[in-house]
């Protein structure tokens, strides 16, 4: 006789595709899942669909403030959709939109909250389709703040991070298989009503659910 899957797990979820897919792809395990409010553009449009689909799957949401952030950090993706570069998601034009150490802080938070609930893993959407433009995306970051929360806990805390080497299309694909409605989640770095269709997200979620042979029902300005 098959086991349960033991709940184990905390999931940063933020309310688009790739933490989206991740929360589905993995939820037998997922006993609590986190969306920070950090000040962006989209965090509000976000974190409706995170609740939404933790309600579906009868997951625990928390929703956590970090006001501070857009208050004392540098970024386009605090400062208003104007201020959003247009065009495609490569390093030159995303980097405005870099918020420092973002992941780095969300990873230390869900860590403590982890430990205190006994939880061992903390889960996280990063892909490789950021690496080049987001520092604390990359495996060279993931893998030594995974020892660290592990060296820094009593019961060993480490990051899962199944998508570290696979593309955005990859992850897409995994949703296709898992029936994922990816209508219900939110991209654009402008936090419009619908998607602009023209920033660096909504070019690159585009192209990833044109490659993976979804129809996309995207609500676009255009």
């Amino acid at each position: 006789m098959t086991q349960p899957t033991k709940k184990d797990s905390i999931i940063i979820l933020s309310g688009g595709m790739d933490s989206v897919t991740l929360l589905y792809d993995q939820k037998e395990r997922i006993a609590l899942a986190i969306t920070f409010d950090y000040g962006s553009n989209h965090n509000q449009r976000e974190a409706s669909y995170a609740r939404q689909h933790c309600e579906v799957l009868g997951i625990e949401h928390l929703l956590i403030p970090l006001d501070f952030m857009a208050r004392y950090f540098k970024s386009s993706l605090l400062e208003g959709a104007e201020a959003i570069p247009e065009g495609d998601y490569d390093d030159a034009n995303m980097k405005s939109t870099v918020v420092p150490f973002r992941n780095g802080i969300m990873l230390s938070i869900a860590c403590g909250i982890a430990e205190s609930r006994g939880l061992t893993k903390v889960m996280i959407a990063n892909h490789f389709g950021d690496h080049s433009i987001y520092p604390d995306c990359r495996a060279e970051f993931i893998r030594p703040m995974s020892e660290a929360m592990r060296a820094g806990t009593y019961i060993g805390v480490e990051i899962m991070a199944p998508y570290t080497d696979i593309s955005k299309t990859d992850i897409a694909l995994i949703g296709k298989r898992l029936g994922i409605d990816y209508s219900q989640t939110y991209s654009c770095y402008k936090g419009g009503e619908r998607h602009c269709g023209k920033c660096g997200t909504c070019m690159e979620r585009k192209e990833a659910l044109r490659e993976a042979g979804i129809e996309d029902n995207t609500l676009y300005e255009e």
